[in-house]
């Protein structure tokens, strides 16, 4: 049975799917079969694993509206190892289309529970906002949320918000629905506000913030224009240890010993962050 996380935070631009990505990424490299749900109408992860959006005929879209099934709507990606129930252009109207849906917020957890078997870890990678569709994926999360933030300032005004939402659907939807971890990321050594973000984070969140931090990488911020993750793209680099630290991390947390199953691929060119 699979171990669900949803990755979440109703801020853009915090790195929610760029850890999506190469967690999973990372996981997979560590010998565990890995599905990656994209249900952003944005459809960026879907992008950054090498999808064209646009070409998505069957995807998480076509899951929720009854049109198709998970299992005939995954991809998969023999070179590295992870699945990809694909996001498109078509889930933007989903949210309108789901107000009239019996069990509008139970529906992904109900496609991810009929192919939970085939998986070990399950990511969901939620929109940047806290409707519909990520309140199915909040409903999804099974073992917990991973919530990414940016170490900046700014970050730390919305967290206020996604802990009341967060507490809203305990109490009226889903009780145990929980925090697996906060991922601090784009952490800046250049600067004290970084350093400073980390520590009230780990205040708001005690026992909660996962001890790898994501740097900020050119390197990291260049791979998803290649349609690879960072372990592919520059796998020497700070961003690439940072996110296979983090995966080692979750993987001893939840009592399992990391074996690297997959060879890295030379970056190449690319070089180092």
């Amino acid at each position: 049975m699979a171990r669900i996380h949803t990755l979440v935070n109703q801020k853009g631009g915090v790195g929610k799917t760029t850890t999506a990505i190469n967690l999973g990424a990372y996981l997979a490299y560590y010998g565990q079969k890995v599905l990656l749900v994209d249900i952003d109408p944005q459809a960026n992860a879907t992008s950054c694993l090498g999808i064209d959006k646009y070409q998505v005929k069957s995807g998480v879209y076509q899951c929720l509206v009854g049109q198709s099934s998970p299992a005939a709507s995954i991809l998969h990606n023999p070179k590295l190892k992870i699945s990809l129930l694909p996001s498109s252009t078509a889930l933007a109207g989903a949210e309108v289309e789901l107000v009239e849906m019996e069990k509008r917020e139970t529906r992904l957890a109900q496609i991810i529970n009929s192919i939970q078997d085939r998986y070990d870890y399950i990511l969901v990678d939620c929109p940047p906002s806290l409707g519909l569709l990520t309140l199915n994926g909040l409903l999804a999360a099974r073992d917990g949320l991973i919530i990414p933030v940016q170490c900046e300032y700014l970050s730390l005004e919305g967290l206020g918000q996604l802990t009341q939402t967060i507490k809203k659907v305990q109490s009226s939807l889903f009780p145990e629905l929980s925090i697996r971890g906060v991922v601090l990321t784009m952490f800046d050594t250049r600067t004290k506000l970084s350093s400073d973000v980390v520590h009230e984070v780990q205040q708001v969140f005690p026992q909660k913030v996962f001890s790898a931090i994501i740097p900020r990488s050119v390197r990291l911020a260049e791979a998803p224009s290649y349609g690879i993750p960072i372990s592919m793209y520059a796998p020497e680099s700070s961003a690439a240890h940072a996110y296979s630290a983090l995966a080692r991390e979750l993987l001893e947390q939840d009592g399992i010993k990391p074996q690297a199953i997959i060879p890295q691929v030379d970056g190449g060119s690319h070089g180092q962050a």
